[in-house]
Formats: C-alpha cells, structure tokens, sequence
C-alpha cells in the first residue's frame, strides 16, 4: 500500500502508539494484544505479517523472528473512535503466546482466582534454545545498537519538548501539558510517581509475567513526564546525564562516548 493517506486517520496516543488486538481468522479467538507506532503498522499492511512496536525494547517486532511462529494477517480493522486495531490472523506454528500456548490469554477468573485453563502446546524452552543458539552474536550486535539508540532517544524527546512549547495545545498532548503550565505538569509527575510505586509493589515475576512490562511502562511513563518538566525549564535530558556522569567521575562529554561505542 503505498498511499499512506490512511494512516494519518489513525489516532496514535502521545507515544505514537495504538493498541493491536490479534485474533484467529477462522475461530475468531483473542491470541494477543500489542502495540504498533506509524512505522509498524505500515509494514504490517505492506507484508501481511503481524509487525509489533515492543515498548519495553523500544523497537519494531516482526512477530515470530526468534519463535518461528509468524502471523499472516488477513484483515485489517479499525474501531469507530480510530485508536484501536484488530488484526484477522493466521497464527503459524498455532503459538501465539511466549508460555508455548495458543492464546496469551489462558488464564480465566474462577471462585478460586485465576485458573491456567490453556495447556502448553510447546515448553519455550524448545521454542527459543535453537533461535538463542543462532542469532548469539546478532542479539550482541542489538545489544550495543539499543545502547547507542538510548542516547538517540533522550536527545529526539528534548528537542520535542523545545518544538511542543511553541507548538498548538490542541497539536498534541505535551504541546498541551505546556500550555496548561507548570502545576498541571507537576501533577502529571505526581500522578505517574505514585502508579510506579504501585507498579513496584506489585513487581512479582514468580506470580505473573505481565508485572515487568506493566513496571517497566510506569517507568516509562515518568521518565517521560520528568522530561516533559525539564523543558518546562528549558533544561535537557542530557543535563541530567551530565550530572550523573559527574557523580561517577565522568564528563557527559565521555560519559556519552562511552554509551554510544
């Protein structure tokens, strides 16, 4: 599809992301749900394979590069309000779920709590040894990229916040964070610190695997909101690297060297 018209009508939220659902094409059950940003969804349209944004990596996702189990997608939809996606799929392999399930969604609400009422169709540990063994030295590779990206990040959202000052409060939500000034910005911080703390509390790998996404996107959600209050100052994400560098006996100016190299 090369016209990209459609997807300015897809109302990504302030991180430029929209909620993906993945469903069975045939059976009509929910396998998945996952994130997409412009670039993502334009690929997923472009291939007829499912590709994700993965916000914890902070990076594309082509659904089944490590697992095998690719999603051709058959259907593309979007919901009346345009912030929601679901994608008609037929799931290779019939895994759609990391545990080696069908559906992430095996868990199901009984007097007891939350019951495992979907077996395992495969041990992960047989899913992703040979792709580990393979792919040793890209995932190196991806490794030092993510680190060298990291920068790139910090330094794309303080120029975003130099441009949201100046831009239409009905442009985008930080334009609009700024233009309702300071308190209201404080109030944003207060609000993701205190979903962190609880975010923290609940951080149990040993009970539920979703806690480390939900934990790390809390994180993310301050750290944004934390730099949205730096521009309000006209300071910069890297002014606070600086300082941390200078804690550890570092010039930011080597501190960043050392973290993109």
């Amino acid at each position: 599809m090369n016209n990209v018209q459609w997807l300015d009508e897809v109302k990504f939220n302030e991180q430029g992301l929209i909620p993906a659902i993945a469903q069975h094409h045939q059976t009509g059950r929910v396998l998945m749900v996952a994130w997409m940003n412009r670039t993502s969804l334009a690929m997923t349209a472009e291939k007829n394979q499912a590709v994700y944004f993965s916000r914890s990596r902070q990076k594309l996702w082509h659904k089944g590069e490590t697992s095998g189990h690719f999603q051709v997608v058959h259907e593309i939809r979007l919901d009346c309000d345009a912030d929601v996606i679901i994608l008609q799929v037929e799931q290779k392999g019939g895994i759609a779920c990391h545990t080696g399930r069908e559906s992430c969604f095996y868990r199901k609400l009984t007097e007891n709590g939350w019951e495992i009422v979907d077996h395992q169709l495969k041990d992960p540990k047989d899913i992703y040894a040979n792709a580990s063994e393979k792919n040793a030295h890209t995932l190196a590779m991806e490794s030092a990229m993510t680190q060298a990206e990291s920068v790139e990040i910090l330094d794309y959202l303080g120029q975003m916040m130099v441009e949201r000052q100046k831009a239409d409060p009905d442009s985008s939500y930080v334009a609009k964070l700024y233009h309702k000034g300071l308190n209201k910005i404080l109030e944003k911080v207060g609000e993701e610190s205190f979903e962190t703390i609880l975010a923290a509390k609940d951080f149990d790998l040993e009970k539920n695997l979703n806690n480390k996404n939900d934990f790390i996107y809390e994180v993310a959600d301050l750290w944004f909101h934390s730099i949205v209050m730096l521009g309000y100052f006209n300071l910069n994400p890297q002014d606070i690297l600086n300082e941390l560098a200078r804690r550890q006996g570092l010039s930011g100016l080597v501190e960043k060297a050392n973290r993109t190299h």
